[in-house]
């Protein structure tokens, strides 16, 4: 599929780290209502859980701090591929972008993988326009590329990685801190319904730069999601709302 021609069946999606690596029946969600499935984030190498405490609630949703373990691309691709080709749904893969380097050639062994449809690329937390420029073009290829931009500078980093030719640019959930059980602070992604005010600004704000934009945030009823399309979203990814299986 020509990067070009980035398209959806219908406008929803799941975002990554909600529903697993693969689709499975048994998940508490009508899987022919997704246009895609998007995997959990998968690194170059394995990463491992985060330590001590790691959700947090607050009034309006919940602080999640996992460190996003995964046992690396290649150990995910032996384990998942077959279930990829097999999928209902096109398959986009969620890569943990670290350095161009290695994001470049995870993005080479995917462009081989039968049912995956295209990749989306998480930014480090600290990342800034140029390195986002930077990994989005390493990751531009055969598949359609969309890169995941913070809350924090959405309109900085989505100029740079438009600029760089990607499909499209989605919403990374916003990262906040708060205090745990033990006193210690707690740094992680905030979800819940209190987030979805913030993310329905951020797609109105980014709407006008002319790259298909998949809005995501607090999206927990049908009306949020009608909200964000009328907003100029392509497509909506549902997060914690898939958790509960209510949606």
């Amino acid at each position: 599929m020509p990067k070009q021609n980035f398209s959806l069946s219908t406008p929803l999606l799941n975002a990554a780290g909600t529903l697993g690596f693969a689709p499975d029946a048994r998940l508490p969600v009508d899987m022919a209502r997704l246009g895609a499935f998007v995997t959990n984030p998968i690194s170059w190498g394995a990463r491992t859980p985060a330590r001590g405490e790691r959700h947090i609630p607050y009034p309006g949703g919940f602080l999640l701090h996992t460190g996003l373990p995964n046992p690396g691309l290649s150990a995910v691709i032996r384990q998942y591929r077959k279930r990829w080709a097999r999928s209902p749904l096109p398959v986009i893969v969620h890569l943990l972008a670290q350095e161009a380097a290695s994001l470049g050639k995870m993005v080479e062994r995917l462009e081989e993988v039968e049912g995956v449809m295209g990749v989306e690329i998480g930014l480090p937390p600290d990342g800034d326009p140029d390195l986002a420029y930077e990994v989005a073009a390493a990751a531009v290829g055969e598949l359609p590329v969309i890169v995941q931009v913070p809350f924090e500078c959405c309109d900085e980093i989505a100029e740079a990685v438009a600029e760089a030719g990607v499909s499209a640019i989605s919403l990374a959930a916003p990262r906040g801190t708060l205090m745990g059980q033990d006193g210690n602070l707690v740094s992680g992604r905030l979800y819940g319904p209190g987030v979805f005010a913030l993310a329905l600004g951020a797609v109105r704000k980014l709407a006008g730069l002319g790259i298909p934009l998949i809005g995501a945030g607090g999206v927990y009823r049908q009306a949020d999601v009608d909200a964000m399309l009328a907003a100029g979203a392509l497509a909506v990814q549902l997060d914690a709302v898939l958790w509960r299986g209510d949606f």
